[in-house]
């Protein structure tokens, strides 16, 4: 008889973990997995389907995992989800298909996000077994015909909308402005939570679908959207994400030792700067590491900082641990893992030493006022509180703008004051054909709803092209 409680992910230890960049969860067994998946009571009408922002028929794909039809499972898992094996790492499935699952009110949903690693996991062991989709050749009579069509950024977003138009029939160039595909997967989140070799092998799916990835190639610079338009793609996606780091404005902020969390994360998780000499890309890390923000980016640049050899890392944020936006699981292992939370506490200046590097940080205290615009009660300076905090490293990690870059180079595109580009509810932007979505639209948010957005581009893509040729035939 199956347990009632939700399966519990094993992981490296942290006194181990710390001292390494490998994956800190190791994955269910194939016996945790069934047993876990055998939990699931296979509702009629499955709320947890509305929970997936890409549609997976979880109950689906479930049952035929508890059947231990592992081939099965990942075949119905891939006809809506092109990254299984991303989204079984990454994605908050606890606020989003665990969240609306039945089993969530007696407090044990079932382990979605677990039981979708284990089979995206399984296929990477066993390539040769898994049912493969639908022949792209047979869809193209049906659907996209081998119209062109082109999407811009590489991250979950534009993956997801290149897979679903490939599928579609459509001759899909996706460009990508760094020499690797993967966008924020490959540079922004560490080894030790998504294995750059998992991204690599996800994206090697997405080609097999007839993408073709067309690297370091920088859209508002190296081709433009007119550009893009007169090579004959019909339709355009743009998903270049948000890569502008996001300061607070407070002095001190242009000292040696304060990162952005970008720049401090690029360095490590694609440049490589934890393998230093072995690859060219040095880091310098002191051995009392601040790290303003909580959210999944801040646990991130927390984790990391530890690992390159901080002796102590401090997590500064102006809430309380309530409020914090990262992931309970990350908050806990940053815990485990022995990183300080200095919380209610809101820096005011970073002080630096005659040489021009980092040495301290002076801080005011808050305290929650009434909620703001975001939800959360809003941090209120407690007067005549300040204290210094000594340190000798500041990365900042309070979010990310849209990257400017192609707004700025498309002057008929329509952002808001604060960058992001504006697109009304199919996805669709100011200038007709082109689509948008992901970060570029919404600022920094998750992995998962950067991939709703991508699908639904591709079907809208799909709709205005067909429509389009509709009318031409017609006329």
């Amino acid at each position: 008889m199956s347990s009632k409680n939700k399966a519990k992910m094993p992981e490296q230890k942290p006194k181990d973990r710390i001292k390494n960049f490998d994956e800190v969860a190791l994955g269910l067994t194939k016996e945790q997995a069934i047993a876990e998946a055998k939990r699931c009571i296979q509702c009629k009408k499955a709320s947890c389907v509305k929970g997936c922002p890409v549609e997976i028929d979880i109950p689906a794909f479930i049952k035929f995992l508890a059947l231990g039809e592992f081939d099965k499972a990942i075949a119905k898992i891939k006809e809506k989800n092109a990254l299984p094996a991303v989204c079984g790492r990454v994605c908050p499935q606890e606020d989003q298909c665990e969240k609306a699952c039945v089993l969530k009110t007696k407090g044990n949903p079932i382990g979605i996000g677990y039981l979708e690693r284990f089979v995206a996991d399984y296929e990477m062991r066993n390539p040769l077994a898994v049912t493969r989709l639908p022949n792209v050749e047979e869809k193209k009579r049906v659907t996209g015909c081998g119209t062109r069509v082109a999407v811009i950024g590489s991250g979950p977003a534009g993956l997801t909308c290149a897979a679903d138009l490939a599928k579609m029939g459509y001759r899909v160039t996706l460009f990508e402005s760094l020499s690797v595909p993967g966008g924020v997967l490959v540079y922004g989140i560490p080894e030790f939570r998504l294995p750059k070799k998992i991204v690599g092998i996800e994206v090697d799916y997405i080609r097999s679908l007839g993408v073709q990835i067309q690297t370091d190639t920088l859209i508002g610079r190296t081709l433009t959207i007119e550009d893009l338009f007169k090579q004959n793609y019909k339709s355009i996606f743009v998903a270049s994400g948000a890569g502008l780091p996001r300061f607070m404005g407070i002095p001190g902020e242009n000292l040696k030792g304060v990162y952005s969390a970008n720049e401090f994360l690029v360095r490590v998780n694609l440049m490589r700067a934890n393998q230093f000499p072995e690859y060219l890309t040095p880091i310098k890390i002191g051995k009392k590491v601040v790290v303003i923000g909580a959210g999944n980016v801040a646990m991130d640049s927390a984790r990391v900082a530890l690992r390159l050899g901080a002796k102590k890392v401090t997590i500064v944020y102006r809430r309380s641990r309530v409020e914090m936006p990262a992931r309970e699981e990350e908050i806990v292992r940053a815990e485990e893992e022995g990183i300080e939370f200095i919380l209610l506490t809101a820096p005011t200046e970073i002080l630096g030493d005659k040489d021009g590097w980092v040495k301290s940080m002076e801080c005011l205290k808050m305290k929650l006022g009434e909620p703001d615009a975001s939800g959360r009660r809003r941090p209120v300076p407690i007067e005549g509180s300040e204290y210094i905090i000594d340190c000798d490293t500041v990365v900042v990690a309070i979010g990310q703008n849209p990257n400017p870059l192609i707004p700025k180079a498309t002057p008929k595109l329509k952002i808001e004051k604060w960058g992001g580009v504006i697109v009304d509810e199919k996805g669709e932007t100011s200038i007709s054909g082109v689509f948008a979505g992901g970060d570029i639209v919404t600022g920094a948010a998750t992995v998962i709803s950067a991939m709703g957005a991508g699908k639904l581009a591709a079907r809208a893509m799909d709709e205005r092209i067909k429509s389009f040729s509709k009318k031409t035939n017609s006329s």
